[in-house]
């Protein structure tokens, strides 16, 4: 892999790592603002688990493509390229 290739992946990272953080701070601003929203109104059931837990679901899966996936090694490259006709 050259270095053009090398810093157009660091490039993807570096953007899908500042995405993820943009969620993040999305999601607990929003979610902060329904827990507020739910001790002044009534206190009472806690409707806001609701979203906490579904939008939660998706922002542990930005969090596994943008941190815990790795893409391709270059071997693995190698060797889908050489099964291809």
């Amino acid at each position: 892999m050259d270095d053009a290739q090398r810093r157009e992946r660091a490039l993807a990272s570096l953007k899908r790592k500042a995405d993820f953080r943009t969620h993040l701070v999305t999601y607990v601003l929003v979610n902060a603002m329904l827990i507020v929203i739910w001790a002044v109104t009534s206190g009472g059931f806690f409707w806001p688990i609701f979203p906490i837990l579904g939008w939660g679901v998706g922002l542990g899966l930005h969090a596994f493509e943008s941190y815990g996936r790795r893409g391709p090694s270059e071997d693995q490259i190698r060797r889908e390229m050489d099964r291809l006709p």
